[in-house]
């Protein structure tokens, strides 16, 4: 009797907390999905930082089902499409951070798209990094509330002149508004607004909240990096943007709780590769930081709570997981239907979440780290499983017994080798093919016209000017020149104004800026003195066409039209010099009249 009372207890129990979840899923849980850049896995208190202090996120750690062996990219943009798509980011177009690679094809359905589809609200704050014109921005990508910096940070070319983490302008539903107050403060207050906004609207809500902090230049509050200041001034902002991050978690936390929605909402945190500043403070034990194919550099935190479903109890997933798994995951912890004519590469690992996984098979999983115009076969790479790391092809590591992978064991395993090769190859050879589909900006959409090109998405085999410091000293020569992709859309009259400065910044194009004002932490991107081009030519190419006109002294911009005829194509921009120098134009702002 008394072990039928306890089945009886038991079978009751399970029910309950059936039920339970069965309820939630009905509710259509909300989404809240917080995402760092350049925080690496050891640059967290509760991970074993003897100097950083994160007591916000230590509580949610204490509080969230935690994916200990999660892998994303070892760099940001790349990270970010994979994520948003369950695709290898390969797959995407999107394998480096600039150079018009950094922007997710057309085709590919965003987690913004899913949810928008489900009927909840959508909203994306802080570093998109996919794309700054049409087709490529978040409100094109199924996102119906946006407030954004341009670019892969604050103060990179695409972003508003001059914006150097505090103050400045962002884009607000595609229009430019200024702003007062940290970076990190303002993406996080436009979340909550949002967020205040859905629950009053009676609408489940996905918030995709992605900070630029703490990528470099390392800015922060005064307040949040005092307590690090016996550190040098780089990783003292560093650590306080960290910080400051940690306290914004805290309060959005708390608004949850005052919404009373904080049981049936998903939230997670996470961030986009490794460590770029804190791993020679801390690292976890891993070899590699931001951009290496060794697990520092793609092994991250992946946190993930919600009470009414039972995912509250601090518990860790040591399986290996991806950030390809994260889309079809969502979808059905939602319950809401996934696109119908898309594969995903990665799975659903709630069984895992859950702890319902009772005969998960080990896997391979590939991340790898390109930033150059064309993928490179084998290029830092890793082939993953439970137990194995396979980089660059060649080198092989027994997570078991060498985390840090000291010691290549691929002499003593060629079995393993091979099958991981294998696999790799297999990879390789189903996207190459999609490697020449380039990504082109679309000129003459209603929604993004006059269109804004700039020098971050020039491509080309060299560096590109992607921040304002590099366009402020004017790089002249062969590697300050590249092209654009451009999609014209429809047949018509184009009108192209070619700028050496945005049109933020009034006066001729010869004039050299003097540098801004300093923030704190280290030297701001706009603190560059800028340099005179006394420019007396300039050049529009695009397809077959060419037109060339001479520069007034006194010119702030030279505009040039051309009739051009629905196509896909290439397009060049450049001025020259008296002496012959060559220096591309870094803003063009494009028109269909």
């Amino acid at each position: 009797m008394p072990a039928n009372r306890h089945l009886s207890a038991l079978a009751l129990s399970t029910v309950a907390l059936l039920l339970a979840c069965t309820t939630a899923f009905a509710q259509h849980p909300n989404v809240v999905i917080v995402m760092t850049d350049d925080q690496g896995y050891g640059d967290l208190s509760c991970h074993g930082n003897p100097i950083l202090k994160t007591p916000q996120l230590d509580q949610l750690y204490a509080e969230s089902v935690r994916l200990t062996d999660y892998h994303v990219a070892p760099t940001c943009s790349p990270t970010r499409a994979a994520f948003l798509t369950g695709h290898w980011t390969n797959r995407t177009g999107v394998w480096h951070t600039i150079m018009g690679r950094s922007m997710l094809r057309e085709n590919e359905v965003t987690l913004g798209d899913v949810f928008t589809d489900a009927g909840y609200a959508t909203g994306m704050f802080g570093k998109w990094h996919l794309g700054d014109n049409y087709p490529y921005r978040p409100e094109d990508r199924g996102f119906s509330e946006v407030m954004r910096h341009g670019g892969g940070g604050v103060g990179q070319t695409p972003d508003h002149w001059d914006n150097a983490y505090f103050d400045g302008a962002y884009w607000h539903n595609s229009k430019v508004t200024p702003v007062k107050g940290f970076c990190t403060d303002v993406f996080f207050d436009y979340a909550k607004n949002f967020i205040r906004n859905s629950v009053e609207n009676q609408k489940p809500f996905l918030a995709y909240i992605a900070t630029n902090a703490p990528h470099g230049p390392m800015h922060s509050p005064p307040k949040y990096s005092k307590p690090y200041e016996d550190q040098s001034k780089h990783l003292a902002n560093f650590y306080g943007m960290i910080a400051n991050i940690d306290e914004n978690v805290g309060q959005l936390r708390r608004l949850l709780d005052e919404l009373d929605i904080s049981e049936n909402t998903i939230f997670i945190y996470t961030t986009d590769n490794g460590t770029s500043s804190g791993e020679k403070v801390f690292n976890a034990g891993m070899r590699g930081k931001k951009g290496s194919q060794y697990d520092g550099g793609h092994r991250v935190p992946f946190f993930v709570r919600w009470p009414s479903a039972g995912l509250a109890d601090g518990r860790d997933v040591d399986t290996i997981t991806s950030y390809v798994d994260i889309v079809p995951t969502l979808i059905s912890m939602c319950q809401i239907d996934s696109p119908s004519d898309v594969k995903f590469d990665g799975v659903d690992i709630s069984p895992l979440i859950f702890d319902r996984a009772t005969d998960w098979k080990d896997r391979y999983l590939i991340t790898d780290s390109q930033r150059v115009k064309d993928p490179v076969k084998w290029k830092s790479s890793a082939v993953m499983s439970d137990r194995w790391r396979l980089c660059n092809g060649k080198e092989l590591y027994d997570m078991n017994v060498d985390p840090g992978q000291k010691k290549d064991v691929a002499e003593a395993n060629p079995e393993v080798v091979e099958s991981m090769r294998e696999f790799y190859e297999q990879w390789w050879a189903e996207l190459e093919p999609s490697f020449s589909q380039s990504t082109a900006i679309g000129l003459g959409h209603p929604s993004d016209n006059p269109a804004r090109l700039t020098s971050h998405d020039w491509i080309t085999t060299r560096m590109t000017p992607w921040n304002q410091s590099q366009v402020r000293r004017a790089l002249n020569g062969e590697s300050n020149t590249g092209f654009w992709n451009v999609n014209v859309i429809s047949d018509g009259r184009y009108r192209f104004r070619l700028r050496r400065w945005p049109d933020e910044v009034k006066g001729p194009i010869s004039q050299p800026l003097p540098p801004g004002d300093p923030v704190p932490g280290d030297r701001a991107f706009r603190e560059t003195p800028g340099k005179s081009v006394n420019a007396v030519k300039a050049s529009l190419t695009i397809g077959e066409q060419t037109k060339s006109t001479s520069v007034a002294p006194d010119a702030d911009e030279v505009i040039i039209e051309m009739d051009l005829k629905q196509q896909t194509t290439r397009m060049t921009a450049q001025f020259e010099t008296a002496d012959g120098e060559v220096f591309g134009s870094y803003f063009v702002y494009a028109e269909k009249l």
